[in-house]
């Protein structure tokens, strides 16, 4: 059997929510014995990808070496969980070590199940088949916009949950207002072929959202569900409630279906969902208390961004804290999340909300009209938010973040 190691904290996930945990635990307790298990060498600040799509980013900019992004003081161990033994206050790894720990944070991720679409994974990258939801696909998105002169254009959008909600439309967006402005976009059919029922899940975004796919000529096919793709003939099989639809393609952006790493669904911390199980306020576990989520992972129904999970570190941080003190949680997530809607080049709709779509703007309305286009927003986008991300939420500092108090329940 081999070694067994144990520290304080142990973090799963060295993602943009691991290591904000990890960073936010140690600007509050300097010298905190914190490992943190990833197997990757980079780190991607994925909202990025949407811009690289739409080129206005090179993907590059996106990327930074897992090593300079992990807080100073961590032990990285460089492989991935395998199984939870949460009873023992241990974690496996892959190479079969176990990982002891007295607090547990999880923080993997969500898993894109590329899988579930029927012969999608043979075809991405060619056929006109791409996805901003992949690096190395994101750049052939901006390809295909620039080469697409007339045809038909799909997006789709898979079933809850996914993270970031409104990529799948942003990136429709960005497209059309490129062949809008080489002005190709009248002899481009464009399709929205969503799986749910609504447009965007918060009704006040809706309206000026509206007003784009009036504008684009959008065909909105709601209830359309990707189920099959046939590359090289260029077709695309969608359930609906009425049985199955094909759609011929010349460009078609695909959103996976979106699950649980399915080391965490198997384990005893999964909830029904496969997700983390934990209070959707204090992110602790509901039934260990030594074990907290946060990030995409989680089974808290926010929206699932890289705001959210920005939100969510200090309050993780907080909790932790006590927990190792012997004390109750004290800190609260309100469910907030942010989709900074990208519906033009150079105009943004800025959804802030929390849980049951409470609006959350983060600016004054005078300064900021979430639920209007507007160009600040994408200054805020495009220049303000990747430098946070970069300089602030992966370095433990809390700009527009700190924790709150304990929300009654």
């Amino acid at each position: 059997m081999a070694a067994t190691h144990k520290h304080k904290v142990v973090v799963i996930g060295g993602g943009a929510a691991g290591i904000a945990a990890a960073s936010s635990l140690l600007s509050r307790r300097k010298g905190l014995d914190i490992a943190i298990v990833e197997p990757s060498d980079t780190h991607a600040y994925q909202p990025g990808w949407t811009m690289v799509g739409g080129g206005v980013f090179e993907p590059e900019v996106t990327v930074r070496p897992m090593e300079s992004v992990m807080p100073k003081g961590v032990t990285w161990l460089k492989q991935a969980a395998a199984t939870f033994q949460p009873d023992d206050n241990q974690v496996t790894l892959a190479d079969g070590s176990t990982l002891a720990y007295e607090v547990l944070v999880v923080a993997p991720g969500i898993r894109l199940a590329w899988e579930k679409i029927e012969g999608l994974e043979e075809t991405l990258g060619k056929n006109g088949v791409t996805s901003n939801y992949r690096y190395d696909l994101a750049p052939y998105t901006w390809e295909l916009v620039q080469k697409m002169r007339h045809g038909r254009a799909l997006f789709t959008q898979p079933p809850m949950p996914i993270k970031c909600a409104g990529a799948p439309q942003k990136a429709m967006y960005l497209s059309c207002d490129h062949w809008s402005r080489r002005g190709v976009l009248g002899d481009i059919e464009v399709e929205f072929c969503n799986a749910g029922g609504v447009l965007f899940g918060v009704a006040d975004y809706v309206p000026a959202l509206m007003e784009y796919v009036g504008k684009y000529g959008i065909g909105l096919q709601l209830g359309n569900n990707l189920v099959a793709v046939d590359g090289p003939a260029q077709k695309a099989t969608f359930r609906t409630e009425d049985g199955e639809v094909t759609r011929d393609f010349d460009m078609l952006h695909v959103v996976p279906p979106q699950v649980a790493p399915q080391f965490l669904a198997d384990s005893p911390l999964a909830a029904e969902s496969g997700f983390t199980d934990v209070d959707q306020h204090t992110l602790q576990h509901v039934r260990y208390p030594n074990v907290f989520g946060l990030g995409d992972a989680g089974a808290m129904p926010n929206a699932k961004t890289a705001a959210a999970a920005r939100k969510q570190a200090p309050v993780v941080a907080v909790n932790v804290l006590q927990q190792l003190d012997d004390k109750g949680p004290r800190a609260g997530y309100d469910g907030y999340g942010s989709c900074p809607l990208t519906v033009e080049r150079g105009k943004i709709v800025l959804a802030e909300f929390g849980y049951g779509g409470k609006l959350m703007p983060s600016f004054p309305e005078w300064l900021v009209d979430g639920t209007k286009p507007q160009r600040l927003s994408w200054m805020l986008k495009a220049d303000f938010l990747p430098w946070l991300y970069w300089n602030g939420m992966l370095k433990g500092r809390e700009w527009l973040a700190g924790p709150g108090g304990l929300i009654a329940t």
